[in-house]
């Protein structure tokens, strides 16, 4: 494991491992153990995209590693001025331990990692969003014990989300089901990937996607940089809503995730997502803990 790009590049085996370290370092941070693995060393924190939650989960979690994390906006980079991101890559790795990039483009974090010689992680693109669903994985763990015989479900756009979700979700060997529209699917090489998997399904029904689900998860119909797009997306998703008629198709014992932000009343219910605001909220403090894991296996000496 030399970055995290996207979730196929982890294995099934590598998942697991930073999933036991983030779990470990929960345990540790609550109980007021120091766990400075990367002191001396110093993120560099690329960011394209807004952020509340990628910014300040990495910032502190570097901190909490002993750490200096240095955030770099693209106004604050040549690379918002044109500079190729090779050069941009070739630079930093001569000034820093690892870089986190948040972006639009998936082809930017492969670039910095084929130029650059440090740990590159991919904060969020457009195409993935690894960094989230580790988070996601390790809070569906902890309120179910297992992944065994579990089924997740996925309702809304087959976008970076939904994308990662598929890869993560069967790599540890859940049944896997995504509802959305016909022109909204997840990525073809992601569809590619899952075909090999008899646990997984697509429909363009969230009914027929939620029957006895596990896990339920939603993102927002528009995501950042589709703004123009809002009202388009708003009639095409539709019915593709994570309300009680859906939750009364899953089990009982159903739990709601959602990456957030959360528009209340689009892709879910404010209802529904005060229900199940525990593990929502459970699933935002996991980012630090499956971020920081994910910066020891990629930076510690």
């Amino acid at each position: 494991m030399k970055h995290l790009l996207k979730m196929s590049d982890l294995s099934t085996e590598e998942i697991i491992e930073i999933l036991n370290l983030a779990d470990q370092l929960k345990y540790e941070l609550k109980h007021n153990i120091p766990h400075p693995h990367l002191k001396g060393k110093t993120l560099g924190m690329i960011f394209q995209k807004a952020s509340t939650r990628t910014r300040v989960s990495f910032e502190t979690g570097m901190y909490q590693l002993g750490g200096y994390p240095l955030f770099l906006s693209s106004n604050d980079l040549q690379i918002g001025r044109g500079e190729p991101v090779q050069d941009t890559a070739r630079v930093l790795s001569r000034y820093l331990d690892g870089i986190m990039i948040r972006t639009f483009e998936q082809k930017e974090v492969e670039n910095l990692a084929e130029y650059g010689n440090i740990p590159i992680i991919n904060g969020l693109t457009d195409y993935a969003h690894p960094c989230q669903v580790l988070a996601d994985l390790m809070t569906i763990r902890e309120y179910k014990n297992s992944f065994d015989g579990l089924k997740m479900c996925f309702i809304g756009d087959g976008n970076n989300m939904a994308n990662s979700l598929i890869v993560g979700g069967l790599k540890v060997g859940m049944n896997v089901s995504v509802a959305c529209p016909e022109s909204y699917r997840p990525a073809d090489d992601v569809m590619e990937f899952a075909k090999k998997y008899d646990c997984f399904t697509i429909t363009d029904s969230p009914a027929e996607a939620a029957k006895n689900a596990d896990v339920l998860i939603t993102d927002v119909w528009a995501s950042m940089g589709q703004e123009s797009e809002a009202e388009k997306r708003r009639k095409a998703f539709k019915g593709y809503q994570i309300n009680d008629e859906i939750m009364a198709l899953a089990k009982p014992d159903a739990m709601v995730m959602h990456c957030l932000p959360a528009h209340r009343e689009e892709e879910i219910t404010a209802k529904v997502f005060e229900e199940h605001s525990a593990e929502i909220f459970e699933e935002a403090e996991n980012r630090l803990h499956a971020q920081k894991a994910v910066m020891v296996k990629l930076m510690a000496d």
